[in-house]
């Protein structure tokens, strides 16, 4: 996941290579507006959202729902990045629904604070910023993923808007990453496609590490990898892909060269909109043959 201990040589490295400075990047934060004007399909849903709350054994969890406006639609979790739900992860949803999925995007950091956990246009790169969300991130662990991974899969599965007959997909960012495979792994009959993308923890030396998860599951799996994140641990790629063949589960797994972690999120640092478009592609194309 996002780290203090890694971050600032990433930025580093990616204001190198994008001859931006730190001063730059603080006026880009400024039009992060225009940044959430996400490509909108031309036979984009028309589609309803809402704020609601989530009953877990833990409290209540708020979340954003978005789905399209009419009929019943696969489900999809959606566990966002170190800095939460927030509006570049509605603006994500409400896109994803406007191509025929009901899009539920959660807090993970609901037991401590509700949404958003940080304020607009804000940085891992302050400092503030990181000593304000990562004490969240670190009270979280693999038994609260799947006690809330049960939790939202079986929310989605109350809501009309939902289609019973389908599978219900997961995808995760950074930190989301983990929670993703645990969410198959907590409802394996239900969830039928995983996607990562610059996913953090996917494989440690843990006896509950994400990656063992896999067994467990039924999914299909798309795992989408920051470039500096393979070269600070280039085995893990490898591992996946046994894993995953061990396991007899479909999977594709990518290095996505000159991208940097966090690159999917329209209001990262590091935002890097070819790869973060070609992501989204190799997304839809998961979901429209595993959720079918």
């Amino acid at each position: 996941m996002c780290d203090q201990d890694h971050y600032d040589d990433d930025l580093a490295k990616y204001l190198e290579r994008s001859n931006l400075s730190r001063r730059d990047l603080g006026a880009l934060s400024l039009g992060v507006g225009l940044a959430l004007l996400l490509p909108r399909a031309a036979d984009a849903l028309d589609v309803k959202e809402q704020d609601v709350e989530v009953k877990t054994p833990d409290g209540t969890a708020d979340a954003y729902f978005v789905h399209p406006a009419a009929g019943s639609y696969p489900g999809v979790v959606v566990w966002p990045d170190v800095l939460g739900l927030r509006p570049a992860f509605r603006a994500m949803g409400k896109r994803l629904a406007e191509s025929g999925y009901s899009v539920l995007v959660v807090n993970p950091f609901y037991r401590s604070k509700r949404a958003p956990a940080v304020p607009d246009g804000a940085s891992f790169a302050d400092q503030k910023v990181r000593d304000a969300v990562l004490p969240l991130a670190q009270a979280l662990n693999a038994t609260t993923h799947t006690t809330d991974a049960k939790a939202f899969v079986a929310w989605l599965d109350q809501q009309p808007s939902v289609a019973k007959n389908k599978k219900i997909g997961t995808q995760g960012y950074c930190m989301g990453g983990p929670m993703a495979f645990r969410t198959a792994a907590a409802a394996p009959d239900r969830v039928g496609a995983v996607a990562s993308f610059h996913g953090g923890g996917l494989v440690t030396t843990q006896p509950n590490s994400p990656h063992l998860q896999a067994s467990k599951t039924k999914a299909q799996f798309l795992i989408e990898i920051a470039d500096n994140d393979d070269k600070r641990a280039p085995t893990d790629k490898t591992t996946l892909k046994d894993t995953f063949e061990a396991a007899k589960l479909p999977a594709e797994i990518e290095v996505y060269t000159g991208a940097a972690h966090g690159w999917c999120p329209p209001d990262s640092q590091v935002y890097n909109e070819p790869a973060a478009e070609k992501a989204w592609t190799r997304l839809l194309a998961l979901y429209s043959k595993a959720l079918a």
